[in-house]
Protein backbone atom coordinates (compact mmCIF):
# COMPACT_ATOMS: atom_id res chain seq x y z
CA UNK A 1 0.00 0.00 0.00
CA UNK A 2 1.38 3.43 -0.94
CA UNK A 3 2.05 6.17 1.60
CA UNK A 4 -0.80 8.18 0.11
CA UNK A 5 -3.37 5.61 1.24
CA UNK A 6 -1.68 3.91 4.20
CA UNK A 7 -3.21 3.70 7.65
CA UNK A 8 -0.04 5.08 9.22
CA UNK A 9 -0.35 8.21 7.08
CA UNK A 10 -3.94 8.63 8.29
CA UNK A 11 -2.77 8.50 11.92
CA UNK A 12 0.00 11.01 11.20
CA UNK A 13 -2.45 13.40 9.51
CA UNK A 14 -5.08 13.09 12.25
CA UNK A 15 -2.35 13.75 14.83
CA UNK A 16 -1.20 16.81 12.89
CA UNK A 17 -4.79 18.09 12.57
CA UNK A 18 -5.58 17.70 16.28
CA UNK A 19 -2.16 19.12 17.18
CA UNK A 20 -2.91 22.20 15.06
CA UNK A 21 -6.35 22.55 16.61
CA UNK A 22 -4.96 22.44 20.16
CA UNK A 23 -2.16 24.87 19.30
CA UNK A 24 -4.82 27.25 17.95
CA UNK A 25 -6.83 26.90 21.15
CA UNK A 26 -3.79 27.26 23.42
CA UNK A 27 -2.37 30.25 21.55
CA UNK A 28 -5.62 32.11 22.17
CA UNK A 29 -5.17 31.84 25.95
CA UNK A 30 -2.41 34.48 26.31
CA UNK A 31 -3.20 36.46 23.12
CA UNK A 32 -6.98 36.77 22.85
CA UNK A 33 -7.54 38.76 26.08
CA UNK A 34 -5.04 41.41 24.93
CA UNK A 35 -6.67 41.62 21.50
CA UNK A 36 -10.13 41.85 23.08
CA UNK A 37 -9.11 44.67 25.41
CA UNK A 38 -7.58 46.50 22.47
CA UNK A 39 -11.02 46.43 20.83
CA UNK A 40 -12.76 47.68 23.98
CA UNK A 41 -14.01 44.45 25.56
CA UNK A 42 -14.89 44.35 29.25
CA UNK A 43 -13.86 41.38 31.43
CA UNK A 44 -17.41 40.02 31.15
CA UNK A 45 -17.29 40.31 27.36
CA UNK A 46 -13.93 38.51 27.29
CA UNK A 47 -15.45 35.70 29.34
CA UNK A 48 -18.34 35.40 26.91
CA UNK A 49 -15.89 35.40 24.01
CA UNK A 50 -14.00 32.44 25.45
CA UNK A 51 -17.24 30.61 26.28
CA UNK A 52 -18.64 31.06 22.75
CA UNK A 53 -16.14 28.44 21.56
CA UNK A 54 -18.23 25.77 23.30
CA UNK A 55 -21.48 26.82 21.63
CA UNK A 56 -20.52 25.71 18.13
CA UNK A 57 -18.44 22.78 19.39
CA UNK A 58 -21.55 21.35 21.08
CA UNK A 59 -23.76 22.22 18.12
CA UNK A 60 -21.78 20.61 15.30
CA UNK A 61 -20.21 17.53 16.92
CA UNK A 62 -22.97 14.96 16.46
CA UNK A 63 -24.44 16.31 13.17
CA UNK A 64 -21.03 16.48 11.48
CA UNK A 65 -20.15 13.03 12.78
CA UNK A 66 -23.37 11.74 11.26
CA UNK A 67 -22.64 13.51 7.98
CA UNK A 68 -19.19 11.90 7.85
CA UNK A 69 -20.79 8.47 8.33
CA UNK A 70 -22.81 9.15 5.21
CA UNK A 71 -20.40 10.97 2.86
CA UNK A 72 -17.01 9.71 4.14
CA UNK A 73 -14.34 11.22 6.35
CA UNK A 74 -12.16 13.16 3.91
CA UNK A 75 -14.47 16.01 2.88
CA UNK A 76 -15.66 16.86 6.42
CA UNK A 77 -12.15 16.91 7.91
CA UNK A 78 -10.89 19.08 5.03
CA UNK A 79 -13.83 21.39 5.72
CA UNK A 80 -12.90 21.49 9.41
CA UNK A 81 -9.33 22.51 8.63
CA UNK A 82 -10.52 25.15 6.17
CA UNK A 83 -12.77 26.50 8.95
CA UNK A 84 -9.78 26.64 11.31
CA UNK A 85 -7.80 28.49 8.64
CA UNK A 86 -10.65 31.00 8.22
CA UNK A 87 -11.05 31.46 11.98
CA UNK A 88 -7.32 32.14 12.37
CA UNK A 89 -7.37 34.81 9.67
CA UNK A 90 -10.46 36.37 11.24
CA UNK A 91 -8.62 36.58 14.58
CA UNK A 92 -5.57 38.09 12.89
CA UNK A 93 -7.43 40.83 11.03
CA UNK A 94 -10.51 41.43 13.21
CA UNK A 95 -11.12 45.12 13.84
CA UNK A 96 -14.24 44.83 16.02
CA UNK A 97 -15.70 42.60 18.72
CA UNK A 98 -18.38 41.07 16.44
CA UNK A 99 -15.62 39.79 14.16
CA UNK A 100 -13.80 38.31 17.15
CA UNK A 101 -16.96 36.49 18.20
CA UNK A 102 -17.42 35.23 14.64
CA UNK A 103 -13.85 33.93 14.65
CA UNK A 104 -14.32 32.19 18.00
CA UNK A 105 -17.57 30.54 16.86
CA UNK A 106 -15.94 29.28 13.66
CA UNK A 107 -12.99 28.01 15.69
CA UNK A 108 -15.33 26.00 17.93
CA UNK A 109 -17.00 24.44 14.90
CA UNK A 110 -13.61 23.56 13.42
CA UNK A 111 -12.62 21.87 16.68
CA UNK A 112 -15.78 19.77 16.71
CA UNK A 113 -15.34 18.61 13.12
CA UNK A 114 -11.62 17.87 13.33
CA UNK A 115 -11.75 15.76 16.47
CA UNK A 116 -14.94 13.87 15.70
CA UNK A 117 -14.14 12.99 12.11
CA UNK A 118 -10.45 12.36 12.85
CA UNK A 119 -11.16 9.73 15.50
CA UNK A 120 -13.95 8.23 13.39
CA UNK A 121 -11.39 7.79 10.58
CA UNK A 122 -9.01 6.03 12.97
CA UNK A 123 -11.83 3.75 14.13
CA UNK A 124 -12.68 2.96 10.50
CA UNK A 125 -9.15 1.81 9.72
CA UNK A 126 -8.12 -0.02 12.90
CA UNK A 127 -9.67 -2.94 14.76
CA UNK A 128 -10.55 -2.75 18.44
CA UNK A 129 -7.31 -4.45 19.56
CA UNK A 130 -5.25 -1.70 17.84
CA UNK A 131 -7.19 1.46 18.59
CA UNK A 132 -5.70 2.05 22.01
CA UNK A 133 -2.16 2.22 20.63
CA UNK A 134 -3.18 4.53 17.79
CA UNK A 135 -5.30 6.73 20.06
CA UNK A 136 -2.33 7.05 22.40
CA UNK A 137 -0.19 8.35 19.54
CA UNK A 138 -2.77 10.99 18.61
CA UNK A 139 -3.21 12.06 22.23
CA UNK A 140 0.55 12.31 22.69
CA UNK A 141 0.59 14.90 19.91
CA UNK A 142 -2.24 16.87 21.48
CA UNK A 143 -0.60 16.83 24.92
CA UNK A 144 2.56 18.18 23.33
CA UNK A 145 0.44 20.95 21.78
CA UNK A 146 -1.01 21.79 25.20
CA UNK A 147 2.53 21.99 26.53
CA UNK A 148 3.98 24.31 23.88
CA UNK A 149 0.92 26.21 22.57
CA UNK A 150 0.79 29.06 25.11
CA UNK A 151 4.58 29.47 24.90
CA UNK A 152 4.46 29.71 21.10
CA UNK A 153 1.60 32.19 21.31
CA UNK A 154 3.37 34.43 23.79
CA UNK A 155 6.68 34.33 21.93
CA UNK A 156 5.12 35.09 18.53
CA UNK A 157 3.09 37.91 20.08
CA UNK A 158 6.22 39.53 21.46
CA UNK A 159 8.20 38.93 18.25
CA UNK A 160 5.69 40.08 15.65
CA UNK A 161 2.67 41.64 17.28
CA UNK A 162 -0.85 40.45 17.90
CA UNK A 163 -1.48 39.11 14.39
CA UNK A 164 1.52 36.81 14.04
CA UNK A 165 0.33 33.97 16.38
CA UNK A 166 -2.92 33.62 14.43
CA UNK A 167 -1.15 33.79 11.07
CA UNK A 168 1.11 30.97 12.29
CA UNK A 169 -1.95 28.83 13.05
CA UNK A 170 -3.46 29.72 9.66
CA UNK A 171 -0.29 28.42 7.98
CA UNK A 172 -0.46 25.16 9.95
CA UNK A 173 -4.15 24.80 9.01
CA UNK A 174 -3.37 25.38 5.33
CA UNK A 175 -0.68 22.69 5.45
CA UNK A 176 -3.10 20.25 7.10
CA UNK A 177 -5.78 21.04 4.52
CA UNK A 178 -3.37 20.39 1.65
CA UNK A 179 -2.18 17.11 3.17
CA UNK A 180 -5.71 15.78 3.71
CA UNK A 181 -6.71 16.87 0.20
CA UNK A 182 -3.73 14.86 -1.11
CA UNK A 183 -4.46 11.81 1.05
CA UNK A 184 -6.51 8.96 -0.42
CA UNK A 185 -8.65 7.46 2.35
CA UNK A 186 -8.57 3.63 2.23
CA UNK A 187 -11.89 1.81 2.16
CA UNK A 188 -13.27 0.94 5.60
CA UNK A 189 -12.45 -2.60 6.63
CA UNK A 190 -16.16 -3.20 7.31
CA UNK A 191 -19.28 -1.78 5.67
CA UNK A 192 -20.80 1.17 7.52
CA UNK A 193 -24.56 1.62 7.52
CA UNK A 194 -26.10 4.89 8.57
CA UNK A 195 -28.33 4.51 11.63
CA UNK A 196 -30.47 7.01 13.52
CA UNK A 197 -28.69 9.00 16.23
CA UNK A 198 -31.25 7.76 18.76
CA UNK A 199 -30.11 4.17 18.20
CA UNK A 200 -26.56 5.08 19.14
CA UNK A 201 -27.69 6.97 22.23
CA UNK A 202 -29.76 3.99 23.43
CA UNK A 203 -26.79 1.61 23.63
CA UNK A 204 -26.02 1.38 27.40
CA UNK A 205 -22.24 1.03 27.01
CA UNK A 206 -22.06 4.07 24.74
CA UNK A 207 -24.23 6.09 27.13
CA UNK A 208 -22.06 5.13 30.12
CA UNK A 209 -18.90 6.00 28.18
CA UNK A 210 -20.40 9.42 27.41
CA UNK A 211 -21.24 9.95 31.10
CA UNK A 212 -17.66 9.00 31.99
CA UNK A 213 -16.36 11.56 29.50
CA UNK A 214 -18.53 14.29 31.04
CA UNK A 215 -17.20 13.32 34.47
CA UNK A 216 -13.49 13.39 33.56
CA UNK A 217 -13.83 16.54 31.44
CA UNK A 218 -15.68 18.42 34.17
CA UNK A 219 -13.15 17.24 36.78
CA UNK A 220 -10.16 18.44 34.77
CA UNK A 221 -11.78 21.76 33.88
CA UNK A 222 -12.95 22.25 37.49
CA UNK A 223 -9.39 21.81 38.79
CA UNK A 224 -7.84 24.37 36.42
CA UNK A 225 -9.27 27.53 38.04
CA UNK A 226 -9.69 26.06 41.52
CA UNK A 227 -6.03 25.10 41.91
CA UNK A 228 -4.98 28.55 40.74
CA UNK A 229 -7.31 30.19 43.27
CA UNK A 230 -6.07 27.97 46.09
CA UNK A 231 -2.40 28.49 45.24
CA UNK A 232 -2.95 32.25 45.15
CA UNK A 233 -3.96 32.08 48.81
CA UNK A 234 -0.65 30.33 49.48
CA UNK A 235 1.35 33.03 47.71
CA UNK A 236 2.10 31.01 44.53
CA UNK A 237 2.04 33.29 41.48
CA UNK A 238 0.78 32.67 37.92
CA UNK A 239 4.26 31.84 36.61
CA UNK A 240 4.67 28.94 38.98
CA UNK A 241 1.11 27.79 38.36
CA UNK A 242 2.00 27.59 34.66
CA UNK A 243 5.01 25.45 35.54
CA UNK A 244 2.72 23.03 37.40
CA UNK A 245 0.57 22.56 34.31
CA UNK A 246 3.67 22.27 32.15
CA UNK A 247 5.03 19.46 34.31
CA UNK A 248 1.69 17.65 34.13
CA UNK A 249 1.62 18.04 30.34
CA UNK A 250 5.08 16.47 30.04
CA UNK A 251 3.99 13.44 32.07
CA UNK A 252 0.73 12.92 30.17
CA UNK A 253 2.54 13.28 26.82
CA UNK A 254 4.75 10.36 27.84
CA UNK A 255 1.88 8.31 29.29
CA UNK A 256 -0.69 8.42 26.47
CA UNK A 257 1.05 5.93 24.11
CA UNK A 258 1.87 3.65 27.04
CA UNK A 259 -1.72 3.68 28.31
CA UNK A 260 -3.00 3.11 24.77
CA UNK A 261 -0.99 -0.11 24.48
CA UNK A 262 -2.29 -1.23 27.87
CA UNK A 263 -5.86 -0.62 26.66
CA UNK A 264 -5.20 -2.88 23.67
CA UNK A 265 -3.76 -5.58 25.90
CA UNK A 266 -6.13 -5.51 28.87
CA UNK A 267 -9.26 -3.95 27.33
CA UNK A 268 -10.26 -0.32 26.93
CA UNK A 269 -13.20 -0.56 29.34
CA UNK A 270 -11.04 -2.14 32.02
CA UNK A 271 -8.36 0.53 31.66
CA UNK A 272 -11.01 3.29 31.80
CA UNK A 273 -12.20 1.77 35.09
CA UNK A 274 -8.61 1.71 36.37
CA UNK A 275 -8.22 5.37 35.40
CA UNK A 276 -11.37 6.39 37.26
CA UNK A 277 -10.25 4.47 40.33
CA UNK A 278 -6.94 6.36 40.22
CA UNK A 279 -8.68 9.74 39.94
CA UNK A 280 -11.07 8.79 42.74
CA UNK A 281 -8.08 8.09 45.00
CA UNK A 282 -5.88 10.99 43.86
CA UNK A 283 -8.45 13.81 43.87
CA UNK A 284 -8.95 13.90 47.68
CA UNK A 285 -5.14 13.91 48.03
CA UNK A 286 -5.12 17.29 46.25
CA UNK A 287 -6.51 18.68 49.52
CA UNK A 288 -3.01 18.16 50.97
CA UNK A 289 -1.53 20.90 48.77
CA UNK A 290 0.23 23.27 51.16
CA UNK A 291 2.93 24.85 49.00
CA UNK A 292 4.44 24.89 45.52
CA UNK A 293 6.40 21.57 45.73
CA UNK A 294 3.39 19.65 47.06
CA UNK A 295 1.20 21.20 44.35
CA UNK A 296 3.59 20.01 41.62
CA UNK A 297 3.80 16.47 42.99
CA UNK A 298 0.10 15.98 43.68
CA UNK A 299 -1.16 17.61 40.48
CA UNK A 300 1.23 15.57 38.33
CA UNK A 301 -0.03 12.39 40.01
CA UNK A 302 -3.67 13.41 39.45
CA UNK A 303 -2.98 14.34 35.82
CA UNK A 304 -1.41 10.92 35.34
CA UNK A 305 -4.71 9.39 36.38
CA UNK A 306 -6.53 11.46 33.76
CA UNK A 307 -4.32 9.95 31.03
CA UNK A 308 -5.54 6.52 32.18
CA UNK A 309 -9.11 7.68 31.50
CA UNK A 310 -8.90 9.78 28.35
CA UNK A 311 -6.98 7.46 26.01
CA UNK A 312 -8.82 4.25 26.98
CA UNK A 313 -12.22 5.97 26.90
CA UNK A 314 -11.60 7.09 23.31
CA UNK A 315 -10.88 3.47 22.38
CA UNK A 316 -13.83 2.28 24.49
CA UNK A 317 -16.26 4.48 22.58
CA UNK A 318 -15.22 2.78 19.34
CA UNK A 319 -15.32 -0.66 20.96
CA UNK A 320 -18.80 -0.14 22.40
CA UNK A 321 -20.03 1.05 19.01
CA UNK A 322 -18.58 -1.99 17.26
CA UNK A 323 -19.94 -4.42 19.87
CA UNK A 324 -23.42 -2.96 19.41
CA UNK A 325 -23.24 -3.76 15.69
CA UNK A 326 -23.57 -0.09 14.72
CA UNK A 327 -20.22 1.08 13.34
CA UNK A 328 -21.51 4.64 12.95
CA UNK A 329 -18.28 5.96 14.39
CA UNK A 330 -19.00 9.53 13.32
CA UNK A 331 -22.10 9.72 15.52
CA UNK A 332 -20.35 7.89 18.37
CA UNK A 333 -17.37 10.24 18.43
CA UNK A 334 -19.70 13.17 17.92
CA UNK A 335 -21.36 12.10 21.15
CA UNK A 336 -17.91 11.79 22.78
CA UNK A 337 -17.02 15.32 21.74
CA UNK A 338 -20.41 16.61 22.88
CA UNK A 339 -19.86 15.01 26.29
CA UNK A 340 -16.37 16.47 26.54
CA UNK A 341 -17.67 19.94 25.66
CA UNK A 342 -20.47 19.65 28.20
CA UNK A 343 -17.91 18.87 30.89
CA UNK A 344 -15.76 21.83 29.86
CA UNK A 345 -18.75 24.13 30.19
CA UNK A 346 -20.16 22.71 33.42
CA UNK A 347 -16.99 21.87 35.34
CA UNK A 348 -15.57 25.36 35.97
CA UNK A 349 -18.98 26.87 36.74
CA UNK A 350 -19.89 24.11 39.20
CA UNK A 351 -16.42 24.15 40.73
CA UNK A 352 -16.47 27.90 41.22
CA UNK A 353 -19.91 27.76 42.83
CA UNK A 354 -18.87 25.01 45.24
CA UNK A 355 -15.50 26.63 45.98
CA UNK A 356 -17.23 29.81 47.16
CA UNK A 357 -19.56 27.90 49.45
CA UNK A 358 -17.50 24.92 50.61
CA UNK A 359 -13.89 25.95 50.28
CA UNK A 360 -11.05 24.09 48.61
CA UNK A 361 -10.81 20.95 50.74
CA UNK A 362 -14.55 20.30 51.06
CA UNK A 363 -15.02 20.85 47.33
CA UNK A 364 -12.55 18.06 46.49
CA UNK A 365 -14.14 15.72 49.02
CA UNK A 366 -17.63 16.50 47.71
CA UNK A 367 -16.56 15.92 44.10
CA UNK A 368 -15.24 12.40 44.71
CA UNK A 369 -18.64 10.66 45.20
CA UNK A 370 -19.70 11.72 41.69
CA UNK A 371 -16.64 9.94 40.31
CA UNK A 372 -17.49 6.89 42.43
CA UNK A 373 -20.97 6.69 40.87
CA UNK A 374 -19.47 6.80 37.37
CA UNK A 375 -16.92 4.15 38.34
CA UNK A 376 -19.72 1.83 39.51
CA UNK A 377 -21.63 2.42 36.28
CA UNK A 378 -18.56 1.60 34.18
CA UNK A 379 -18.01 -1.58 36.15
CA UNK A 380 -21.66 -2.61 35.85
CA UNK A 381 -22.59 -1.86 32.23
CA UNK A 382 -20.90 -4.05 29.64
CA UNK A 383 -21.06 -3.92 25.85
CA UNK A 384 -23.81 -6.10 24.38
CA UNK A 385 -25.11 -6.36 20.81
CA UNK A 386 -28.09 -4.13 20.16
CA UNK A 387 -30.97 -5.64 18.15
CA UNK A 388 -32.21 -2.20 17.20
CA UNK A 389 -28.77 -1.28 15.94
CA UNK A 390 -28.37 -4.35 13.78
CA UNK A 391 -31.92 -4.49 12.45
CA UNK A 392 -32.93 -0.85 12.20
CA UNK A 393 -31.44 1.26 9.43
CA UNK A 394 -32.24 4.65 8.03
CA UNK A 395 -31.48 6.41 4.77
CA UNK A 396 -30.20 9.39 6.74
CA UNK A 397 -27.99 9.38 9.86
CA UNK A 398 -29.64 12.62 10.93
CA UNK A 399 -33.14 11.20 11.22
Amino acid sequence: MSMRSSRATAVALVTFATFTDIVAYAIAIPVLPALSRKLGASPTMIGLLFASFGVTLLTVSIPMGAVSDRVGRKSPIVAGLVALFAASLLFAFADSLPWLFAARLVQGAADGITWVVGFALVADLYDANERGRVTGIVMMGTSFAVMIGPTIGGWLYEAGGIRLPFIFVAVLSAIGTALFAWYRVPPRHEHVEAVPIGVVLRVPAIAVCAVAVVAISSTISMLEPIISLHLATLGVGPGRVGMIYGAAAVVTTILHPFVGRMADRFGSRRMTIVGFAMILCFLPLMSLVRDYPSAVALFVVTASGSAFVITPSLAYMGEATTDAGIRSFGVAYGLYNLAWGAGLLGGPATGGFLYERLGYVRLLLAWAPMLAVVLIALATVKSTPSRSATCETSPSPLS
